[in-house]
């Protein structure tokens, strides 16, 4: 009797394992990123990808001139409620010069301000986490996010940012780990590009020099 073409499969496999064929191209390197590190300033190429996702960039030399340019948006956008949950930002940018943090409702408030945890300069992307203290809500319920980071937060690749995190928290990982790359945006809507339906309708992130 003919054997089954199922039989026939598995003696072929069988065959297979017992003399197994050496593996093509043996000198490949499976190391290796498959977006390979850039000689270009980090801080540079993610303000050029962040803003080619429609979110808007400004660099500070120091504290003081980001509690500067802060001033000047708010006065600028005429924004009177500003939501932050971090005592940490709060100081900073108090002592800075910066009093905007008047807000304690997040539904109400003008624009609302976080840290983060990385910033990943090849994709233009913050990463956020429920590791902060603003929570999993302000970046996302608040009409304008202002993210604050500094010069060393910024690293090249996704895989850089999740290292970063891993040893920052260690086995203590947030229950949340989330890529946030400029304002929300959909298409599903008749195939037509709509802003700030899912999240905020605009993304600001300060970056700020931490050698100053």
């Amino acid at each position: 009797m003919a054997k089954s073409a199922r039989e026939n499969i598995l003696q072929k496999i069988k065959q297979a394992l017992a003399k197994p064929v050496p593996v093509p191209f043996s000198a490949v390197d499976t190391v290796s990123t498959t977006y390979p590190n850039t000689k270009e300033d980090l801080s540079v190429l993610f303000a050029e990808n962040f803003s080619g996702l429609q979110g808007k960039f400004a660099f500070c030399a120091s504290e003081k001139e980001l509690a500067s340019q802060l001033s000047m948006l708010f006065i600028q956008r005429n924004w009177k409620q500003t939501y932050c949950r971090e005592n940490a930002l709060i100081e900073m940018l108090t002592k800075a010069g910066f009093g905007g943090m008047q807000s304690e409702d997040l539904e109400y408030c003008d624009a609302a301000i976080t840290s983060c945890d990385n910033l990943i300069a090849r994709t233009g992307s913050m990463i956020l986490s429920a590791g902060q203290q603003s929570g999993r809500t302000v970046s996302v319920y608040a009409p304008i996010h202002i993210c604050i980071a500094y010069t060393d937060q910024v690293v090249y690749d996704i895989s850089d940012g999740l290292k970063s995190i891993t040893k920052h928290y260690g086995n203590q990982l947030p229950s949340l780990i989330t890529l946030a790359s400029g304002p929300s945006r959909t298409a599903d809507i008749e195939k037509t590009l709509v802003v700030g339906v899912h999240g905020p309708k605009e993304v600001y992130c300060f970056l700020v020099d931490r050698n100053n």
